[in-house]
């Protein structure tokens, strides 16, 4: 079987562009142009709009891309399957992550499985944590590291590597003229603090949570994407956030933050890896999730 066209069909769809899809495929523009044309001849569609500036995948794109994804990894599975144990593991497994994850959790991890494994690739992918799980379910990567949710989606695995505490921050130069009391004495006072906080996902979920059990309406002043841009805009001293301690302690702005002594206590994050459960079959994937057995 042949997989090299399905995985530059991977390639450009997750770049859109002719020149990285062909660099990471390593073949020509040109030989990939005309791989792409071939395939959409033999399925009659076009599976990408493109044009002199802009790639773009079609909704029957979309569709193929979820079956060439499958279809690869149903690939390297059997490939797996059918080499010899013995033989050292090499290849690629794809893993998703915030920054700040890359610049801490990612490291530990890394620091285990690299020397055990050498001729293993980790193709690395940084973005906003809320969105690990469903790269995941879409098969757009294999691993993530991000906060358990409340519920996880059938198939989906959690495996625990630390906790962080979920804590109020604001600046500690204050805003001149001041007038805002970042350590609010009572509930109501909330109301006055212009509140920074995420757009969506776990945090803001629980924020929202604890301000309804203040019976308080908060002031938002800005909704972000991204708990390092949260630091930094509170630095700016532009009002009061809330974030995992891990993103403060490895954020440049951590100096100019102070962490408020806010009771009760928001429940802490706990992060950990997320996998596909059929994910463990791949001995890649498996001796990153469990590198203690696969050195035995």
């Amino acid at each position: 079987m042949d997989t090299r066209t399905l995985t530059q069909v991977i390639a450009l769809s997750e770049t859109l562009h002719f020149g990285r899809a062909s660099e990471r495929a390593g073949i020509s523009t040109s030989a990939l142009s005309r791989n792409i044309r071939q395939l959409e001849d033999e399925l009659d569609t076009r599976l990408f709009d493109r044009d002199n500036r802009t790639v773009a995948l079609t909704p029957d794109g979309r569709t193929f891309l979820q079956y060439a994804r499958d279809a690869v990894q149903r690939w390297e599975q059997i490939q797996f399957d059918l080499t010899d144990p013995a033989k050292q593991l090499s290849g690629e497994i794809s893993l998703y992550c915030s920054v700040t994850a890359s610049h801490s959790i990612l490291v530990d991890l890394l620091n285990r499985f690299r020397p055990a494994h050498p001729d293993v690739e980790i193709r690395l992918q940084t973005g906003d944590p809320e969105h690990a799980i469903e790269r995941v379910v879409a098969l757009e990567e294999e691993l993530a590291i991000a906060a358990r949710p409340e519920s996880l989606p059938a198939g989906v695995l959690f495996k625990p590597i630390a906790e962080s505490p979920l804590v109020f921050v604001a600046p500690v130069d204050s805003p001149e003229p001041t007038s805002v009391p970042f350590t609010p004495r009572e509930p109501a006072d909330w109301k006055d603090v212009p509140m920074i906080l995420s757009a969506g996902g776990i945090a803001r979920n629980r924020v929202d949570a604890w301000f309804r059990s203040l019976d308080v309406t908060p002031h938002v002043y800005a909704q972000v994407a991204g708990n390092e841009a949260i630091v930094s805009m509170v630095s700016l001293g532009l009002g009061a956030g809330v974030v995992p301690k891990i993103v403060l302690d490895n954020s440049p702005h951590a100096s100019r933050v102070r962490v408020l002594d806010i009771q009760p206590a928001l429940e802490p994050y706990d992060l950990g890896l997320f996998t596909l459960r059929r994910h463990l079959k791949n001995p890649l994937v498996k001796a990153f999730w469990e590198p203690d057995q696969s050195d035995r």
